[in-house]
């Protein structure tokens, strides 16, 4: 990962494959989906967090806790549900404090004061 393009790409691409994986459904392919137009970017980004609202509102709470084995690449990843939401959460927090460290870094410090306010106000 090279630019703020391909972090979010990754950000998105990989939430949306976890949604799937814990709606069993085949997973998304993400291998066209550009990481140089934002738009595109962050509609996919709208998409993939409806999902996973719709995806939480509608799991069976009794099965919040029950272990699942899913396919991630040549091998198998035992979670439970709740571990599974639990990371993407966490994974997609880190990234984006990479890109804001990424941002300062590289002088933008005056776009927005708080990243994580700036993100969710838009698709919220």
């Amino acid at each position: 990962m090279n630019t703020v393009g391909d972090v979010v790409e990754q950000v998105f691409s990989a939430d949306k494959r976890y949604v799937d994986r814990l709606s069993d459904r085949p997973l998304t392919d993400t291998a066209s989906l550009p990481n140089d137009d934002i738009e595109a970017l962050f509609q996919f980004g709208e998409q993939s967090r409806k999902d996973l609202r719709e995806c939480v509102e509608k799991f069976p709470i009794e099965e919040w806790d029950v272990p699942q084995d899913h396919k991630m690449f040549n091998k198998i990843l035992t979670a439970t549900p709740e571990k599974v939401i639990a990371h993407i959460v966490m994974h997609e927090n880190r990234h984006w404090a990479q890109i804001a460290t990424m941002l300062r870094m590289n002088g933008l410090t005056d776009a927005f004061r708080n990243f994580y306010s700036a993100r969710f106000s838009a698709a919220d």
